[in-house]
């Protein structure tokens, strides 16, 4: 008995010391996290979304982001493909029913009426624009920044920054010259291990801009919390970028007396934004990937909790937080006021939203959790003049 007792005394210490003091992949920093204003106000839920439809058969898992072109509409798969359908196309009984497709599952045949365009081979296209030489560039998350030709012949642009790779290129906007913004969300983590950047805390995200004339490289922003969504503003005057673990959009500013200075153009979202996109007007429009996690944020002024939280979790006694399920996209105005949200509260229709961008009156959404692009008319009040 007594062996028995020092035996399981030991297996008592042994765990105590794996909790507390056992060496992990991360190495959390203490985060201020700002106020959560929630579903209300100018956020105030509602089920606009529920009301989408879908953009001809299914495509193939994960559409990130959508680029519209000469009447097609084309997006990056989980598998690697890019592909367009065309913007009117439907089925022969009118828009196709969704049926979501959960990532890293066995990719989906091209059905008839979709068509390939280019594949990165072992990559993972999220952003995508097609620049003024109609090249499609594409913000891979695994190869970099890259860009295919009208032959789908692959063109690498920037995987690597002084001699370190960029590990985690998200998204993407071009400028009328050709000029590339881009962001890398993470120095630490790449796709696959995205969530410990969040878990982590330690903003190494950043912005670049890459310039075709000369080749060159220059890296904008630092500091930033997971760079995702990039946009150019009016006239080209700034350029926007989500930070998604912030729940924020900073902004750097290109041209005037404020040249080469950031600020933020938003804070304090209920959930997290992804990609990001401008009307060519007066709208910006976000794409929250779901709600705030609130365990996540009481979690983040402590390193050693979220520490022993990771060993738990690694040894299958806790589980990983499990996203909310909720769809929302946000209008905002060159103000950085929230104009209008349209949303689908428990995500009945469409959930993990993760790009949105408007065209012709009409919002293409993208999202990680379908099989193919949704789209919703422009509310009448937002095309009007204002």
């Amino acid at each position: 008995m007594r062996y028995v007792m020092i035996g399981f005394a030991g297996l008592i210490v042994i765990a105590a010391v794996y909790l507390l003091a056992w060496p992990v992949r991360i190495e959390p920093v203490v985060v201020t996290v700002g106020p959560n204003p929630g579903f209300n106000g100018p956020f105030a839920r509602n089920d606009a979304l529920r009301q989408v439809r879908w953009l001809g058969d299914a495509i193939g898992p994960g559409p990130e982001d959508v680029s519209i072109k000469d009447g097609y509409a084309y997006t990056g798969l989980e598998d690697g493909r890019i592909v367009r359908v065309r913007i009117d196309g439907q089925t022969s009984t009118g828009p196709a029913p969704i049926t979501p497709v959960v990532p890293g599952g066995t990719p989906i045949p091209a059905p008839v009426g979709v068509e390939v365009v280019a594949t990165s081979v072992g990559g993972r296209p999220l952003g995508l624009q097609h620049d003024p030489y109609g090249n499609i560039v594409v913000a891979d998350a695994r190869k970099g920044l890259l860009a295919f030709d009208k032959t789908g012949r692959e063109f690498p642009i920037a995987s690597r920054y002084q001699n370190q790779p960029l590990r985690f290129v998200s998204d993407l906007d071009i400028g009328k010259t050709g000029t590339i913004f881009f962001s890398d969300a993470s120095q630490r983590f790449g796709f696959e291990d995205y969530m410990l950047d969040f878990f982590e805390g330690q903003a190494t995200g950043r912005l670049f801009s890459f310039e075709p004339a000369t080749g060159q490289l220059q890296e904008r922003l630092t500091g930033l919390a997971f760079a995702n969504g990039v946009a150019l503003g009016p006239d080209e005057d700034y350029v926007l970028v989500n930070e998604t673990a912030a729940h924020r959009i900073s902004r750097l500013w290109l041209k005037g007396a404020k040249a080469g200075q950031s600020d933020r153009f938003i804070e304090n979202l209920p959930g997290y934004p992804d990609n990001l996109s401008f009307n060519g007007r007066d709208l910006f429009w976000v794409a929250l990937a779901g709600p705030r996690n609130k365990g996540l944020e009481e979690s983040m002024g402590s390193p050693f909790l979220r520490k022993v939280i990771y060993r738990l979790q690694m040894l299958g006694l806790m589980p990983q937080p499990a996203p909310e399920l909720y769809g929302c996209v946000i209008a905002i105005n060159l103000q950085g006021q929230v104009v209008a949200t349209l949303q689908d509260p428990g995500g009945a229709k469409i959930h993990t939203i993760t790009s949105v961008n408007e065209k012709d009156g009409l919002l293409y959404l993208g999202s990680l959790q379908t099989d193919r692009i949704a789209t919703i008319p422009v509310p009448a009040y937002l095309l009007a003049p204002r």
